[in-house]
C-alpha cells in the first residue's frame, strides 16, 4: 500500500477508539496486527488524529520526480543509446547513466532502490546458445518429435 493509503487506513481507528471498540476488533476490522493498532491508540491519545498522519520517514532521496522521468525515458531507449553493446542493463550500466543523466552518484548495490521508486523490477533475459538454429528446431518438432511419440508405447 501507499503512504497515502495507508494514513486513510490509519484515520478509520479514531471512530473506533471513540466508540470503545476493543484494539483486538479494531485491528481484525482494518486488517492489522493488534500492535499496529495499540500504537495508533497511543498516537491518537498523546496527539489526537494528527499523531496518526503520514511521517515523512528515512532520508530524501537524490533525485526529483522530473530527474526521474528522465531516467526512465533514457533507460527506455535502451544500454546501446549509450555505448553499450548488448541490449541488456545492468545495475553498474544504470548507475552510470544515472550519473551522466542527472550528476547524482549511487553505488551499483543502491541504484536498486530507484529502479524501485519507477516502479521497475529485476528481469533476466532467457539463455539461447548463440549456435542455436530455429529452423533445425521446427524441423525436428515437426518430423522428428512425432515419429519418436509414437514409437513411445512400444518401448514402456
Amino acid at each position: 500500500m501507499s503512504p497515502e493509503e495507508l494514513e486513510k487506513r490509519r484515520l478509520k481507528a479514531p471512530v473506533f477508539f471513540r466508540r470503545g471498540i476493543s484494539q483486538y476488533a479494531i485491528a481484525k476490522k482494518l486488517g492489522v496486527s493488534k500492535v499496529a493498532v495499540h500504537y495508533w491508540h497511543k498516537e491518537w491519545e498523546k496527539k489526537g488524529e494528527k499523531g496518526l498522519l503520514k511521517k515523512n520517514v528515512g532520508p530524501k532521496g537524490k533525485l526529483t520526480e522530473k530527474q526521474l522521468a528522465k531516467v526512465e525515458q533514457a533507460l527506455l531507449r535502451g544500454p546501446q543509446a549509450y555505448g553499450y553493446e548488448t541490449g541488456l542493463w545492468t545495475l553498474p550500466r544504470i548507475t552510470e547513466a544515472v550519473k551522466k543523466i542527472t550528476k547524482a552518484t549511487y553505488k551499483d548495490r543502491s541504484i536498486w532502490h530507484v529502479l524501485l521508486r519507477m516502479g521497475w523490477s529485476c528481469q533476466k533475459p532467457a539463455r539461447k546458445a548463440k549456435e542455436r538454429d530455429e529452423k533445425a528446431i521446427a524441423r525436428w518438432k515437426k518430423v522428428e518429435w512425432p515419429s519418436i511419440k509414437k514409437r513411445a508405447p512400444a518401448l514402456a
